[in-house]
């Protein structure tokens, strides 16, 4: 339940739509996406997993804010507002780029204009989301890890044998440009950037809160050693066949303007109506299993982390539980407010989002799991600098660094500043121990 729940919440409409669009681009220089993936799945199972559930559990944390703060006796007010505010500016973004993701899948698939099948499909999954929990959630994100783990085995298997064998695709992407066949470009260190951009894009499994509490919430530790080999495994399997589709795509269909567009149109073409339908749900499912992830994160964010703990609101139960279905609407509605005026890049929306959230949290979540001298401020301090250094990066110097991805300063400048503004802190309460 646990390692379904985290991959299918980690994968998203990013991998079936965007990720196969970049093995349609770039042919086998994804497979840098395959390998960051694994690396980063592996290190966060290994390295968080288990340290993370037992804080958590000595301290009742139920939210990723929650064990943030929970070490500290100062400040706590302070890293539950930083960490709420980080959570609901990029779960939004992060809704908004499933809802992109929605609209094309419904487009492609049934032929709808791209504003109304955002509208159908988002209205869908808020809904669903609204009436069930967490343990609902979990539960459905099995069924939907599952349906896409099979979507993406049988879809690039079919385009294999529709393009002629494994040899007749090589050939097709040989021909078409040199590049698809390799896995570092042409271009020189623009090439080496692109292929260390791409695998460091597991980074942000070390941090992205909508993971962090799929361990929190596992029966105990002894369950979490069986749910790595799981999704370890499993991510394998999924990101092999997406990039797998979408280079057999690129040898069936070489000329489609948008390549994010390139699974649904497999599917439309490739199969039966019947068997389309079912990849219709397949794409759905994966948009599904992680959007309804991200509206109870910023949910639970808001009702527990700033309303009950931050402001001490007196109300019951039962109204922050409405509170936070309100939420749940009130972020999916601007998910699709922001999805409906352009039909961005899947792929790199996404990334935004992923790396805002991994480079915010990874590194301080690291040191108060191995280093018992940071302190409240580093805490601080280290996410601010992952996010506005990830944010700025984007904005402002992405173009002119050959496209460098910004997890990778966004997770430096966050451990730099965790690291000095904690040293800078403990020099202070020495030399006030001295003084006295």
């Amino acid at each position: 339940m646990v390692a379904f729940s985290t991959n299918s919440t980690g994968e998203s409409g990013w991998l079936l739509l965007g990720l196969t669009g970049m093995g349609y681009a770039v042919g086998m220089q994804a497979m840098w996406v395959l390998l960051g993936e694994i690396i980063g799945i592996w290190l966060s199972w290994t390295l968080i997993s288990r340290r993370l559930k037992r804080l958590s559990d000595e301290h009742d944390a139920i939210t990723v804010p929650d064990v943030l703060a929970a070490p500290f006796s100062e400040k706590q007010d302070a890293i539950r507002l930083v960490a709420v505010g980080i959570i609901l500016i990029m779960v939004t973004t992060y809704v908004t780029a499933q809802m992109v993701a929605s609209g094309k899948a419904m487009s492609t698939f049934v032929g709808l204009e791209y504003g109304h099948a955002v509208l159908v499909s988002s209205v869908v999954i808020v809904a669903y989301t609204f009436v069930g929990g967490y343990k609902a959630v979990s539960y459905t994100d099995v069924l939907q890890g599952v349906l896409m783990l099979a979507g993406l085995i049988v879809v690039p298997l079919v385009g294999i044998h529709a393009a002629g064998g494994i040899g007749a695709v090589f050939d097709s992407l040989q021909q078409q440009d040199p590049n698809l066949v390799r896995l570092i470009g042409s271009d020189g260190i623009e090439s080496w950037v692109v292929a260390v951009s791409f695998a460091a894009i597991g980074m942000p499994f070390l941090g992205v809160p909508q993971l962090l509490v799929r361990y929190m919430s596992a029966r105990d530790e002894g369950e979490l050693v069986k749910a790595r080999t799981v999704s370890v495994t499993v991510l394998f399997l999924f990101m092999l066949g997406a990039i797998t589709a979408g280079m057999a795509g690129r040898a069936l269909f070489p000329d489609l303007t948008d390549a994010e567009t390139v699974f649904p149109l497999m599917a439309n073409e490739l199969f039966p109506p019947l068997l389309t339908g079912v990849l219709v749900v397949v794409v759905l499912s994966a948009i599904m299993s992680t959007v309804d992830s991200l509206l109870l994160l910023a949910s639970s964010a808001l009702v527990r982390d700033f309303f009950q703990k931050y402001r001490k609101s007196p109300r019951s139960d039962a109204d922050l539980a409405r509170l936070g279905k309100l939420a749940t609407v009130v972020i999916g509605l601007l998910g699709i407010a922001f999805a409906i005026p352009e039909a961005r890049f899947i792929f790199w929306f996404v990334l935004f989002s992923w790396s805002g959230l991994g480079a915010a949290f990874g590194p301080v979540i690291l040191a108060i799991l191995y280093d018992p001298r940071v302190t409240a401020s580093g805490v601080i301090a280290g996410m601010l600098a992952g996010f506005l250094t990830s944010v700025a990066w984007v904005l402002l110097l992405k173009d002119g660094t050959y496209g460098l991805y910004e997890a990778i300063p966004g997770f430096a400048a966050s451990f730099l500043a965790t690291w000095a503004v904690s040293r800078l802190d403990r020099r202070r309460a020495n030399s006030g121990k001295k003084v006295s």
